[in-house]
């Protein structure tokens, strides 16, 4: 099941090449062509889903290990101190290819890359009202 207009599911069909580093049944994982550190790849799912809130729970397990995997050959063969798994849902989160996907960014110590989000105590009274609407 694939989307004609998908630029990963081309990737994934051989229409257009990527640099492909694993794949497996359910998955498939290609080096990003804009990275952010070096080793940063993508792992998707074989079958088209648009995002997190789409994809069957199957195919999302399996994505998920395949990231996990990829994360230790980062560190075990490119000496990363650290690894960074982030999934964009929707273009509010900066999604920009609508197949879901998990960017696996392998981290060095001193990297220059910086990520929007900094950390800051937030209103704890708001917090508690998101919790329960949550729960």
């Amino acid at each position: 099941m694939s989307d004609p207009n998908c630029l990963f599911c081309k990737i994934i069909a051989g229409e257009i090449p990527g640099q492909i580093i694993a794949e497996d049944d359910l998955t498939v994982t290609f080096m990003d062509i804009n990275p952010a550190t070096r080793g940063h790849a993508l792992v998707v799912p074989r079958r088209h889903a648009t995002d997190l809130l789409e994809i069957d729970p199957d195919d999302l397990a399996a994505t998920v290990l395949a990231a996990q995997r990829l994360a230790r050959r980062a560190t075990e063969r490119l000496g990363a101190d650290g690894v960074n798994l982030i999934n964009s849902c929707g273009s509010a989160a900066w999604q920009t290819v609508f197949h879901l996907h998990i960017h696996v960014i392998p981290r060095y110590q001193g990297d220059p890359l910086q990520l929007p989000w900094v950390p800051a105590p937030g209103d704890s009274d708001e917090i508690a009202a998101a919790a329960q609407e949550l729960k």
